[in-house]
């Protein structure tokens, strides 16, 4: 393992043990009004209050939980509706993959913010909708890859063996094509969990994604974005957050696609 991805599960680890342990090792409650507004740095609160006097480190560490949390739920949601499709319409090929293929095209030609935007603005800003649009705007994105790997796949001599046996399109599915194809998806998932990440958090940022009063760090990076014409850095805190994670995370991928690869060097 090269340091980099060594670095990147060591940063994603934290992420999770601090998501998953949020209440116990935030000094404050999620939504608690503690001080002042803008209190600097120091004393109770190590990185200071908001512009409602909530605490800073606390809502940063709920933060995780919400941001990194909506941002899994919504990729794996993607991926099962994505992958799921596009195997099984390299599998059946025929009208069924004309069908979904030029559906996807269609959607994909939409810029997917702008394609955010509206449905969340039709929809309404809840976490299920935000979840449910995200999703349905990522799944073509894996809809794409699942089904070009397949197509690789279902050409080969098992498969016409397993269809030979009488076996279903399930099985072929489950058994045959799923295994073969998990190393590029499971990278895939790794890119497509930031790109997620970063929509989330810029929806947030927008005012169209993780409504107040939850902590989110795209919300929390444009309520506190005043404090940096008084040279305090204290927005940049929910941003870095944000980079980091998306750095580990492509360092993890990067890893992952050289071991699938198969080369040494």
């Amino acid at each position: 393992m090269p340091l980099t991805a060594a670095f990147g599960i060591m940063v994603v680890a934290v992420y999770l043990f601090v998501a998953v342990f949020a209440p116990l090792l935030a000094p404050f409650a999620e939504r608690e009004v503690v001080g002042a507004q803008f209190q600097p740095w120091g004393g109770a609160h190590l990185l200071g209050t908001d512009r409602l006097g909530r605490d800073m480190l606390s809502r940063l560490i709920y933060g995780a939980r919400n941001t990194v949390g909506i941002a899994f739920a919504t990729t794996a949601l993607a991926f099962v509706v994505g992958a799921f499709l596009g195997i099984w319409a390299a599998l059946r090929g025929g009208w069924l993959d004309q069908v979904l293929s030029r559906f996807v095209d269609a959607l994909m030609a939409i810029p997917s913010l702008i394609f955010a935007l509206l449905l969340l603005t039709i929809f309404g800003t809840s976490v299920l909708t935000l979840i449910l649009v995200i999703a349905a705007v990522d799944a073509t994105r894996v809809y794409r890859i699942s089904r070009s790997v397949a197509q690789g796949i279902v050409v080969m001599d098992y498969i016409e063996a397993a269809r030979l046996r009488g076996e279903g399109s399930w099985y072929l599915i489950r058994r045959e094509i799923l295994p073969n194809a998990l190393a590029p998806l499971v990278a895939e998932f790794g890119l497509r969990f930031c790109f997620v990440f970063l929509t989330i958090s810029s929806l947030s940022f927008l005012g169209l994604g993780i409504k107040p009063p939850m902590a989110d760090w795209g919300s929390m990076v444009r309520d506190n974005a005043t404090l940096i014409t008084f040279g305090d850095i204290t927005p940049l805190l929910p941003a870095g957050a944000i980079a980091l994670l998306t750095v580990a995370v492509n360092f993890v991928v990067d890893w992952q696609l050289h071991r699938a690869s198969g080369l040494k060097e």
